[in-house]
């Protein structure tokens, strides 16, 4: 079997990375079972990984065999890729579970076991798959288990509610942890997508030069959403759309595309960029803030019928440096939407003169856009006008398009959490929040939080509430798209 670059480099990477015991929280969990189990066990079969052994905890009172069935159901439910029985007899012997009921020295004790197992050179990592409110209890645990030293730590969103919550929860953690040991996990960041944006602005003498307020007019970050609340209507009430979505994910978007150039592309100089713009954003103002709640949404058990919290959420704002300064960003994202999406648009200056004359088409169908597709697929377009063939000058809006599956090693591409993990085993902070990052961004946005604008109602299958025109006049939303992505023809 000949294998790619990709994972000739994470194969270098792995011999580098020392045998991990993983400590899932929430091994019972709905996340544990639909990314973490079937993440890691691609992990261990694709050669990538070190040795693992795998401790789950949790409330559920399981014993190591019918914890294993549980991940068996889950593995045959979500994993990609069908496990084998050999594959599944070889992941399996790594598993093995302690209730939380058996306190922390039954869980020391089981990591000794795994350890023992591992050899002396074994890693630990402790994975927090819990509820935001029950991250503290699983760092005491750990804590009167005896396992922080040499430990790293993965932790979920949201990190805080508001600036006070966020600042008290890295304190109490950095009471236990170093902040070299936290690793706040943003799987979006963990997609092949978005790290493609610093490929292709660094990578290119094309695109870095216009990258800034001369040649943009404006930015928007899209991710509308098909999927409702589920099962989740407790947490979602106590939450909503710019709580678990824009601060944990899409501000992060918005450093990669608004950072300067890091001195190296390695972990410490990329975070100190992404600050750098955290420290560099206007506070937000709620005038520039559309809040939405989808139809139906207040009828959902376990949701107040006076409730006001948003499933939807827009708004506009600015880093407020030399390179951005005016530009408006502008993010979206809202549950029940009428497409999931996941678009980056960057759109830049028309002409400052026209020559063509009246009718021509030119700046007809908006300003050139580069088109970030960050969704799984992972495509980009750029588009400009071009002449129609034929007589007499006629401009079209053409687009040139390209998409990851065309690339030879589109299989290579790793999921977001399996990256992540293997990313937070070598110590790599790359695609993770700093404690600074994370304070700094409730900071901006406690004016919101503060004194909220209304919540408006909006269909379900809709694009959100009708307020979302005024908020981008006198510019228009690129979602719903005016053209479709072409598919490849082999």
């Amino acid at each position: 079997m000949t294998l790619t670059q990709v994972e000739r480099q994470y194969q270098r990477a792995a011999q580098a990375t020392a045998p991990h015991v993983v400590v899932l929280f929430g091994a019972a969990g709905d996340l544990a079972k639909r990314k973490l189990l079937p993440g890691m066990a691609n992990l261990v079969l694709s050669s990538l990984a070190p040795d693992i052994e795998i401790v789950g905890t949790s409330l559920e009172d399981l014993n190591d065999d019918s914890y294993k069935e549980a991940a068996k159901a889950a593995l045959d439910e979500f994993d990609r890729r069908r496990l084998t029985d050999s594959e599944w007899d070889s992941f399996s012997s790594k598993l093995s579970y302690v209730p939380t009921s058996a306190g922390p020295q039954a869980l020391a004790k089981a990591v000794r076991a795994a350890r023992e197992r591992l050899g002396p050179n074994a890693r630990l990592i402790h994975y927090l798959s819990v509820p935001p409110k029950a991250a503290l209890a699983a760092v005491d645990t750990i804590a009167s288990a005896g396992l922080v030293d040499d430990s790293r730590i993965i932790m979920e969103k949201p990190f805080g509610t508001d600036l006070a919550s966020a600042v008290e929860l890295n304190r109490r953690l950095h009471k236990t942890f170093g902040e070299e040991q936290i690793f706040r996990i943003d799987h979006f960041l963990g997609k092949e997508p978005a790290q493609n944006i610093l490929a292709i602005r660094f990578g290119n003498g094309l695109f870095e030069p216009i990258w800034n307020r001369n040649f943009i007019q404006q930015i928007q970050i899209d991710v509308p959403e098909t999927l409702g609340i589920e099962q989740r209507a407790a947490f979602y009430e106590s939450t909503g759309a710019y709580r678990d979505m824009v601060v944990t994910h899409l501000f992060q978007i918005l450093a990669f595309v608004g950072m300067e150039a890091p001195t190296a592309l390695e972990p410490h100089a990329i975070s100190e960029e992404k600050n750098k713009v955290f420290r560099s954003m206007t506070p937000i103002d709620p005038a520039n803030v559309v809040r939405g709640q989808f139809v139906g949404y207040k009828d959902i058990p376990g949701v107040s019928p006076e409730s006001e919290t948003e499933t939807f959420v827009a708004l506009k704002c600015f880093i407020d440096n030399w390179r951005w300064a005016g530009v408006p960003f502008y993010l979206r994202t809202g549950k029940k939407m009428a497409e999931g999406q996941r678009i980056i648009s960057i759109a830049f200056k028309e002409p400052p003169k026209s020559m063509f004359p009246p009718g021509s088409g030119v700046g007809a169908k908006g300003p050139d856009h580069l088109t970030f597709d960050l969704a799984d697929a992972s495509k980009m377009s750029l588009s400009f006008y071009g002449k129609r063939p034929g007589p007499g000058m006629r401009l079209d809006k053409i687009s040139m398009q390209f998409s990851m599956q065309e690339q030879a090693n589109a299989a290579d591409v790793l999921e977001a959490y399996e990256r992540l993990i293997l990313d937070a085993m070598r110590g790599d902070h790359t695609l993770f929040t700093t404690a600074e990052g994370i304070e700094r961004l409730w900071e901006v946005s406690q004016p919101l939080l503060d004194d909220p604008p209304p919540v408006r109602p909006y269909a379900v299958g809709s694009w959100g509430p009708n307020a979302i025109h005024q908020l981008i006049a006198p510019y228009a939303w690129r979602l719903p798209f005016e053209r479709v992505w072409r598919e490849s023809h082999h």
